[in-house]
């Protein structure tokens, strides 16, 4: 049924492009009359119909048990996360959502609990809308589903695609359809703060959730582009061997006299070095220069001894004359 009511919605989408465009449209969403008209009927059956029963269901259902319902479908996402990943080639985040759902479904019950996300795995939400917009696929314009509610051409094109990767659609009738309808309470009651916020603040609600949607498909779809990351570098450095200078791997250059480079030098600055001709092994001192450019520290009183031939300096107590 969803299938058919979301063909039908493209259908009359593609035969109302010629008639419901025009030059004071805007340049994303050129069906803007027929996608009014299809969110007031949203709305208005959302507000008369899906919003009493998920206000009903969230009142008769504690709340650890619509945690549970609530991951229980999360889990059977994962299949569909880890099959788009793989298509657009994002090897680690395909992994990650199989761990979540081999993990989730064996120790959590059947998904009832989410054993993975404290376990470091993360949630990667992905769909083919995103898949065929990683290579390439233009989103077309902006489209409004009948019940679905806010989408695109390639988006609509991947709800079909979604909805044959999802393992409820291959059961019987007498458990596919009552899943359908416990999922669509779980939903719509975990959006109820969500409808209020909007109400609340949005002037034109209509703009407000096309605005919304198009800038998250865009951020998602720039994820969804951006290349694998690279693995970390785990290189050894407990070799001891000094690290090469450049991409060459040749030794770095050092100073003769000086610490390697790298190194901290703990020479001492009073220590000058030997002069020329001095021998530098075994501390051995060379000769004294007279250097005019070094102060000097010579102590007044200890000066040579008198020459016994020289004449003694007149005493300063003694008057010049008498």
């Amino acid at each position: 049924m969803k299938m058919r009511t979301a063909a039908l919605a493209l259908t009359a989408a593609s035969l109302a492009t010629g008639c419901a465009t025009g030059p004071d449209r805007k340049p994303g969403d050129p069906l803007e009359p027929m996608n009014r008209a299809v969110f007031n009927f949203n709305d208005a059956l959302d507000r008369t119909v899906a919003v009493p029963i998920a206000k009903g269901y969230q009142k008769v259902t504690p709340q650890p048990l619509r945690q549970a319902i609530s991951n229980f479908f999360s889990n059977l996402g994962d299949l569909d996360n880890f099959a788009n990943s793989l298509l657009q080639l994002h090897i680690k985040d395909a992994t990650e959502s199989l761990m979540r759902f081999a993990m989730n479904s064996t120790f959590g019950i059947g998904g009832l609990i989410d054993f993975a996300t404290p376990a470091g795995l993360p949630k990667h939400k992905e769909d083919f809308g995103l898949t065929l917009g990683r290579w390439g696929v233009p989103s077309g314009p902006y489209l409004v589903l009948p019940l679905f509610g806010p989408s695109s051409f390639r988006d609509g094109l991947g709800y079909l695609v979604d909805f044959r990767a999802n393992p409820i659609s291959y059961m019987g009738w007498e458990y596919k359809y009552p899943l359908y309808f416990v999922q669509f309470m779980s939903v719509r009651s975990d959006l109820l703060g969500a409808t209020t916020l909007l109400e609340q603040a949005a002037l034109d609600k209509y703009s407000f959730v096309r605005d919304a949607y198009t800038q998250q498909r865009r951020s998602l779809l720039r994820g969804a582009n951006a290349p694998a990351s690279a693995l970390p570098d785990y290189g050894d450095d407990d070799s001891g061997a000094e690290a090469p200078a450049g991409a060459s791997g040749t030794a770095p250059t050092t100073v003769p006299g000086a610490a390697p480079l790298g190194l901290p030098n703990y020479s001492d600055p009073g220590e000058a070095a030997p002069a020329d001709g001095a021998s530098g092994a075994g501390g051995a001192k060379g000769p004294k220069t007279n250097d005019e450019t070094l102060p000097k520290y010579e102590d007044p009183g200890n000066g040579a001894a008198p020459s016994p031939n020289a004449t003694p300096a007149p005493s300063s107590d003694k008057p010049a004359s008498q």
